[in-house]
């Protein structure tokens, strides 16, 4: 039950602090033009974007009802295949675009601060429904992998609220944080995670017949038992492995492992190649991205060119992002 909780709420933490800093920049952005005539219209996108995301995840929980089972899984399969594909986007996106996100979030700003009422609604809009549907669609997914809809939902709830109040004190200049290394050590356990949402997603269309596995007519058997061969019996349709007599599939071990790593008690040949491609491939390039970004600057870069790494959404407080270097003080 902790686990599903901690693991909802770290998404929520995460993606809602994101959204929280974009926010942040935009508000203190038009404070410091002395714009605030137009705050409303920024904060009416804000809320169409929020309002987008939880008519999402609503369509998609009681939507889900009037479906048969075969149509559940395969919805559930295909959104967790959508939810995988937009969270590994996004990490790779922050690893680049964090550097400048609050120059080109600025940028946009000017542009929509000429363009009149609806342009700055729409940037409002934009700047946080990539955020929010993301986030509802992993959440929806994980959730939908538990099976311990409350208490995940709890989890997720609440880390949201902390990332509001977390985005809240760094605008003000009351929270030091080293962004870079909380995207870093967030990004990296996203990657595992998003593998197991991958793994899940494979189990619901294998059992939506969308993919085949032992679910289907044309599982392999095993000769004695006449059940669903598993290990290399069962390759590659079949039964990988199954440890359920030794970690129940509902104990709070199992749910731990399912919501950190993607470990599930009982899991087919292609949940295993699906699990193992995914952090063979992306695992590396995520930490080469770590790498590069900890490599120290030419000398001859400009002072501009080393800037843009804080993601702090207002002065005073400048929140260095880079993964090596120590937070920097507020100024006065």
């Amino acid at each position: 039950m902790l686990a599903s909780f901690f693991a909802t709420f770290l998404i929520g933490l995460r993606e809602g602090l994101e959204a929280a800093l974009v926010v942040g920049i935009l508000v203190a952005y038009l404070t410091r033009l002395d714009r605030r005539d137009a705050l409303p219209k920024l904060w009416t996108g804000v809320g169409l974007a929020i309002a987008l995301a939880l008519g999402v995840g609503a369509i998609f929980t009681f939507g889900a009802y009037m479906l048969t089972f075969e149509a559940q899984e395969l919805l559930g399969g295909g959104l967790s295949l959508l939810a995988v594909a937009m969270v590994t986007w996004m990490i790779f996106w922050m690893q680049k675009a964090g550097r400048t996100l609050k120059a080109g979030l600025e940028g946009g700003l000017d542009k929509a601060l000429r363009g009149g009422v609806w342009a700055l609604v729409v940037i409002g809009f934009v700047s946080v429904a990539r955020e929010g549907v993301e986030t509802t669609l992993l959440l929806w997914s994980m959730v939908q992998s538990f099976g311990e809809s409350p208490v995940a939902l709890l989890g997720a709830l609440l880390g949201l609220v902390t990332a509001v109040v977390l985005g809240w004190f760094i605008a003000r200049g009351m929270l030091r944080l080293n962004l870079g290394r909380f995207f870093t050590w967030t990004g990296g356990v996203l990657v595992f995670v998003a593998a197991g949402v991958l793994a899940y997603a494979f189990h619901d269309l294998q059992e939506a017949g969308a993919l085949p596995g032992p679910f289907g007519a044309g599982a392999p058997l095993d000769p004695a038992t006449g059940a669903v061969a598993t290990g290399w019996a069962g390759f590659p349709f079949g039964w990988a492995f199954d440890v359920s007599t030794t970690i129940a599939p509902d104990s709070a071990l199992a749910v731990l492992l399912q919501a950190t790593v993607g470990f599930m008690p009982q899991m087919t040949w292609l949940q295993v190649i699906a699990w193992v491609m995914y952090i063979a491939i992306v695992a590396p390039l995520f930490f080469r991205g770590v790498r590069a970004n900890r490599r120290p600057r030419p000398a001859g870069a400009s002072a501009s060119d080393a800037a843009p790494r804080s993601t702090a959404p207002v002065e005073p407080a400048r929140v260095v992002s880079s993964p090596t270097a120590p937070p920097a003080t507020a100024t006065p």
